[in-house]
């Protein structure tokens, strides 16, 4: 590990992939990313800036290492902004195909269907500071999956800046695009700042 070294508090391997995609070139060099495996934290915030900080926090008191973390969800607005921070627990299961079922059942008939991806970074550094940054990636659910790329609710969200779902595009694609991206990227300088690089 370098001096430089920041913890990316989370158990999900496909999400350190995302993460290190999106910062690597925010960061630069100076900065290495490593994975987290210590304990999960319990995730009661009622909001994702709280539950973003709830998961820095429990990775710097593992680590002693500054850590980046991050909560998102899917609010749909004729859902009242459900599911909302309990998007991956939705359905009861933790499983993408159940909670995608359960949007589209509480959706059926529904033409409305506006929808944000939103995403709340959170930065903590061992002496306790502690920065957020939140984005959202507007778009609309769709009335059944499309695609098999990505994850969670990909099949079913349709960017307004993009012409195919958000599982239909490529890696590059949705860094470019999506709401975790906007909120690492928005975050990614006062980590530099913090190390000097």
């Amino acid at each position: 590990m370098t001096g430089h070294t920041v913890v990316l508090a989370t158990h999900n391997r496909g999400k350190v992939v995302e993460l290190r995609g999106i910062l690597g070139e925010a960061l630069g060099q100076g900065v290495e990313l490593v994975g987290y495996d210590g304990p999960e934290p319990v995730e009661d915030g009622d909001t994702y800036a709280a539950n973003a900080l709830i998961k820095a926090r429990a990775a710097v008191a593992h680590t002693g290492l500054p850590a980046l973390a991050d909560d998102s969800g899917i609010a749909v607005d004729a859902l009242g902004g459900a599911p909302g921070i309990h998007s991956a627990r939705y359905a009861g299961t933790r499983v993408d195909a159940d909670n995608i079922a359960l949007l589209l059942t509480n959706l059926d008939g529904v033409v409305e269907r506006t929808a944000a991806f939103v995403c709340a970074a959170a930065f903590v550094t061992p002496d306790g500071t502690e920065h957020l940054f939140e984005a959202v990636w507007n778009g609309e659910v769709l009335t059944e999956p499309v695609g098999d790329g990505g994850h969670g609710y990909d099949p079913v969200f349709q960017p307004d800046d993009a012409d195919r779902s958000a599982a239909q595009l490529t890696r590059d694609e949705k860094n470019a695009l999506s709401h975790r991206s906007k909120a690492f990227r928005g975050i990614a300088p006062i980590v530099r700042e913090y190390f000097g690089v």
